[in-house]
């Protein structure tokens, strides 16, 4: 049996590293915290961003003893999560957690093989008309289907509203987990690097698009239909199993990944502050559909603020955006040759980007670091490419005239801390962004 070939979940070995915010006695799975500053229950600042409107955000910093945990393992982490309801409660990762820890090949159904599946569906025996979706259970589809089912199960999990999760020390790791905050509010993770899950069975699209497509599931971390979420000095990557060490099959990229953060469903007031996104191809989706179905329930809300985050070696989506008012300053971001753009302009997006620093390679045009979508007016000024002062709109409109952009959001962010120089944002950020700096 051959679930999968690409597959990159070896575990490795985490030193863990004591940090004096952090200090705690531990009995059992509960951690009572020593008086004094503790990472676990900070809150939210005043103003810092979206996630501070109305009521602010404090996760579960008011939790009492029994709602306290330390977790080493998947298992211990889903616990967790599951016990106590909406009570507030503080989650303490130590070292590696790693939700695929015994391979791809443990979720594969019986029957499943991967080289079935590759002759059953080539291009010149199935053709690139039809679909799958009416493939019967015990053909190569149906059975790919049940073991993606399996995996969906055992690496989503949903996190409650009024939780802090966060990474105790300098490694604190999540691999291969897919945090669902669904219809929840209040919720904080802080401190956490997240290794991004693969779909171990992608499904092949012979009518995506004139040459067929593969497709896959599962974002790092999903915000669906929820409020008040603060997700600061974390780090997303794609880890040991890049894009670039991908095998093609039927000519087409095998593609595991979907996003490293989506905020989509009539989510609203989120900030993500001094987090390191890094080695993704689609990675932040603001709003994920134009249709008025969606956008019913999308306008007005979608606010959200990022700031302080460092954007490095993606393809696109830092991020993508559709109906919200989104506030993204100070912000450093760095492109390869993988580069294709940076903020996406969607339907009725209201973007702000203002004092953000880019460093680009030598052949990579400023025009690049917008692409629009759809008719939406943005705000871009105060940034900075290579050094120097660049007029990210007007760049834009002369090297792309087809794709005319026009300035201003019709909106003014408040939700601001300190507004940084933008000459000193790639040091600030490359120096303080990401887990494990704020121990």
């Amino acid at each position: 049996m051959n679930a999968q070939r690409w597959h990159g979940h070896a575990t490795k070995s985490a030193v863990v590293v004591g940090c004096t915010a952090l200090a705690m006695t531990v009995t059992g799975t509960t951690a009572q915290a020593h008086s004094g500053s503790d990472l676990a229950r900070q809150t939210l600042p005043a103003g810092d961003g979206w996630a501070a409107y109305g009521t602010g955000t404090t996760g579960g910093a008011a939790a009492d003893a029994e709602h306290v945990y330390t977790v080493t393992t998947w298992a211990e982490f889903r616990a967790a999560l599951e016990t106590g309801g909406t009570a507030p409660k503080i989650i303490k990762v130590k070292g590696t957690i790693d939700a695929v820890s015994e391979g791809c090949e443990a979720f594969a159904a019986p029957g499943y093989d991967f080289d079935a599946y590759l002759a059953a569906y080539a291009p010149e025996v199935w053709g690139l008309d039809t679909d799958l979706s009416a493939e019967p259970a015990d053909s190569p589809e149906g059975l790919r289907r049940t073991s993606a089912a399996s995996q969906d199960k055992a690496i989503k999990v949903n996190v409650p509203s009024n939780t802090t999760i966060v990474g105790v020390g300098r490694n604190a790791a999540i691999k291969g987990a897919s945090l669902q905050i669904r219809a929840v509010d209040n919720v904080i993770i802080r401190n956490i690097a997240f290794e991004s899950p693969i779909d171990c069975f992608p499904q092949w699209d012979p009518t995506d698009g004139s040459k067929g497509n593969w497709n896959s599931e599962y974002d790092t971390a999903v915000v669906y239909g929820s409020t008040h979420v603060w997700l600061d000095h974390n780090t997303f990557t794609d880890g040991s199993h890049p894009d670039s060490a991908a095998p093609t099959y039927f000519g087409m990229l095998y593609q595991q990944h979907d996003g490293e953060l989506d905020i989509v469903r009539g989510s609203n007031y989120v900030t993500a502050s001094w987090n390191v996104f890094t080695e993704h191809d689609k990675t932040i989706l603001i709003g994920n559909s134009d249709s008025e179905s969606t956008a019913v329930g999308d306008r007005g809300k979608l606010k959200v603020t990022f700031h302080h985050n460092l954007f490095s070696k993606l393809v696109e989506r830092a991020p993508r955006v559709r109906f919200g008012q989104v506030d993204s300053y100070n912000n450093h971001f760095v492109a390869d040759s993988s580069y294709a753009y940076t903020f996406g302009i969607g339907k009725e997006s209201q973007l702000v980007a203002q004092h953000n620093a880019f460093t680009l390679p030598a052949g990579v045009s400023a025009a690049k670091a917008l692409k629009k979508w759809s008719e939406a007016p943005v705000t871009a000024d105060g940034n900075y490419v290579n050094g120097k002062p660049v007029d990210l709109i007007a760049v834009h409109n002369a090297e792309i005239p087809a794709e005319t952009l026009q300035s201003g959001a019709g909106w003014t962010p408040t939700l601001r801390t300190k507004v940084d120089p933008v000459r000193a944002v790639p040091g600030i950020v490359n120096g303080r962004a990401g887990a494990g700096k704020i121990c």
